[in-house]
């Protein structure tokens, strides 16, 4: 699993719209709302990094709404606990 964290700045008046148009997009699987510099958060997970150039150069910045964004690739994850809770399907 390949994760990305995206900064996104949007149009002030369309982030509700921007947000969700990006929470709908296959790979994302959260969308945050923020305060400071930037206005949104989009995490993707997908299985490979060119996957992660798809969801962000094909779609993501495609958004309306959307003035610009900045892309990391996480290498490693600190906290297994809430990455098990966030995969965990309930068992």
């Amino acid at each position: 699993m390949v994760t990305a964290i995206v900064f996104v700045k949007a149009d002030v008046a369309r982030i509700p719209e921007v947000a969700e148009q990006i929470a709908g997009l296959a790979g994302v699987s959260e969308v945050y709302s923020v305060t400071g510099a930037i206005d949104l958060i989009a995490m993707v997970r997908v299985g490979s990094h060119d996957q992660i150039a798809e969801v962000v150069a094909d779609h993501l910045n495609k958004v309306p709404g959307i003035l610009s964004t900045e892309t990391h690739i996480a290498f490693r994850a600190y906290s297994a606990h809430d990455l098990d809770a966030a995969f965990s399907l309930g068992g």
